[in-house]
């Protein structure tokens, strides 16, 4: 059995749509740092996007831990022209809505769909799979990086996925069993 720790990068404070822009993580409260890198397995080699925000959270909960190189596929959504825009600044709504009332094929302009990024994400895991099989693994990433791998240990539709917080800072532990994912716990904050 594999097990995965999907940490969701510091905050940002961002107010708008962030995807592939690299904005800073806060990183201030050393003491839910300290409390997170204490709840992951001391032996997991930690892995993050290569975005700053999951970077920096990655190196400061990794402790004497061995750092994986960044993967920028597990970069969060790629939101294209409505990259740091707010949900009121979008043009065309009809198509916002579209793109989060049913995701799946649907795009921002310039951007990525939802089951390009699961495809993307996906892609990523089992690359982690086959180089450390059997093993834990600790992985810094994104909202919906980690909504992406939660849909699928809990056999939910994309729309349920984004029903689902995911907080900063939080747990969520998934283990491989024999060809699938199960959710031994999502969004837990230690």
């Amino acid at each position: 059995m594999s097990r995965i720790f999907w940490i969701r990068h510091g905050p940002t404070h961002a107010k708008t749509m962030v995807g592939w822009s690299d904005l800073p993580a806060d990183l201030s409260d050393t003491a839910q740092l300290a409390r997170l890198s204490a709840a992951l397995p001391a032996d997991a080699p930690v892995i993050s996007s290569d975005l700053s925000r999951a970077a920096a959270t990655a190196d400061a909960i990794a402790g004497p831990r061995r750092r994986l190189p960044h993967d920028p596929d597990l970069r969060e959504m790629h939101f294209g022209d409505w990259e740091l825009k707010r949900h009121d600044e979008i043009e065309d709504q009809a198509h916002a809505r579209r793109f989060w009332e049913n995701p799946g094929d649907i795009r921002p302009p310039g951007g990525e769909s939802w089951h390009e990024l699961s495809s993307r994400v996906d892609a990523a895991v089992a690359r982690l799979l086959a180089a450390h099989p059997g093993q834990d693994i600790v992985a810094v990433a994104h909202f919906g990086v980690i909504l992406t791998q939660l849909q699928q240990a809990l056999s939910l539709t994309p729309y349920e996925a984004f029903s689902h917080r995911i907080e900063n800072l939080s747990v969520t532990e998934l283990h491989w069993k024999g060809g699938g994912w199960q959710a031994a716990r999502f969004n837990h904050l230690p």
